[in-house]
């Protein structure tokens, strides 16, 4: 092996064995391995094997190079086709591309996204996720329900549930039930412009009056994010795409029910995962983040549905597009009905008179058989009741009352 030739890595490495485990001298180890002795130095003063480099080959851009930079010097967002036309280019789109790609960042501005920190307890981050799944729902019909997503900023913890609506009532309904879970509340949410949160109107954020009664119960912030900016969000819409893509496929649902309790069990797991980001799992964080959360509040928030309604003569009362039967006892009486995330319950002053599951499916009447039964036997009572006594006697007038009314006289009555 002369100078000029390329040491590969294995004769390097001996020789570097040889001088450093053996001892032996470098003109010693030229002559054992057939190389010059300024090989074997060249060894010894590296300490990196050597790397094959190929020598750089020109491209067919190179020509044109110069006009590209002066383009982007004065236009650094002009498009690559653009550049391509103004240049005269007519060969392979995709090596003339690359070359712009790699010029562009030279005579743009850098724009570096900031990196945010989350420190124990902080807050998180709240979004709606709607699964690319049909989930049976009863009565025949199969949706996708949204599933509320909550995410942790400094742990990453994530806990989800498929909720009934989007509607208010089920989203904070919905929250008490996760927070609960975690049994300790973040010091603030995290949340878009959902319609039953809050809205941005002249340039500020204004929460629902259900979101404010609820933080206030809670004694937190909640944070919305203005319009267009889902980088403010960014845990949870990386959790949200995770679900998609590791909960979701090769999965087939009874019911809600089962779908909360298959994505629980996931989330035991999930949770467990090493995350790239913080280099641990989110378990290992968990018990710092949740011990700087605040503690749940000693009486719980109003949540779910509240209604008061006089009940009609057929005995149902609606709660979002669904019918339930209620005692027609009741009936023509101001009930109050009240429902969450599983069932709904009337009562008419303070005594329960219906209680039912909470239906998933639209536009059904929901019916107990014990109320059916009541009305029928309320009805066949109500006809087989005799008849009120009617008294049917007429007053008769006597003959010298309408004497007395003409004003005739006793001779004209003989006349």
């Amino acid at each position: 092996m002369n100078d000029h030739e390329v040491l590969n890595v294995e004769d390097w490495a001996e020789i570097r064995r040889l001088h450093r485990a053996e001892g032996m001298a470098i003109r010693a180890i030229a002559r054992r391995l057939g190389v010059s002795k300024n090989t074997v130095k060249k060894a010894l003063g590296s300490h990196e094997p050597p790397r094959y480099e190929r020598a750089g080959r020109g491209s067919v851009v190179d020509v044109v190079e110069p006009q590209i930079r002066a383009l982007l010097a004065e236009f650094p967002e002009m498009p690559s086709t653009v550049i391509m036309e103004r240049v005269g280019w007519e060969r392979g789109k995709t090596v003339f591309f690359e070359r712009v790609q790699q010029l562009r960042p030279l005579f743009k501005p850098a724009d570096p996204a900031s990196r945010t920190e989350y420190q124990p307890g902080e807050l998180a981050q709240c979004d709606l996720w709607f699964p690319s799944a049909d989930v049976p729902l009863g009565c025949g019909q199969t949706g996708r329900p949204p599933v509320l997503v909550l995410v942790s900023g400094y742990s990453r913890m994530i806990t989800a549930m498929m909720l009934p609506s989007r509607q208010s009532a089920d989203l904070l309904a919905g929250h008490w039930a996760l927070i609960s879970g975690w049994g300790r509340v973040p010091k603030a949410l995290v949340w878009d412009n959902e319609s039953a949160v809050g809205q941005w109107r002249g340039g500020r954020p204004q929460l629902t009056e259900a979101m404010n009664a609820f933080r206030g119960t809670l004694g937190i912030r909640v944070i919305q994010c203005r319009p267009g900016d889902p980088e403010a969000k960014g845990l949870v819409e990386r959790a949200n795409g995770y679900l998609e893509t590791s909960f979701l496929p090769g999965r087939s649902f009874a019911g809600p029910a089962d779908f909360n309790m298959q994505l629980g069990d996931w989330l035991e797991r999930a949770n467990q995962r090493q995350h790239r980001r913080l280099g641990c799992r989110p378990a290992d964080r968990w018990g710092v983040d949740r011990s700087a959360m605040l503690a749940l509040p000693p009486v719980a928030p109003v949540t779910g549905w509240r209604l008061s309604t006089r009940l009609p003569r057929d005995h149902y009362v609606r709660l979002d597009s669904n019918d339930y039967s209620v005692h027609p006892s009741a009936v023509g009486r101001l009930v109050q009905v009240a429902a969450d995330l599983d069932e709904v319950v009337v009562t008419c002053d303070n005594t329960k008179v219906a209680r039912h599951g909470r239906c998933w499916a639209d536009h059904q009447s929901i019916t107990d058989p014990i109320h059916a039964a009541a009305a029928a036997e309320m009805r066949q009572a109500r006809r087989l009741a005799p008849a009120p006594k009617i008294d049917t006697t007429v007053e008769h007038r006597q003959l010298t009352d309408y004497d007395r009314m003409f004003g005739l006289t006793g001779s004209e009555e003989i006349a």
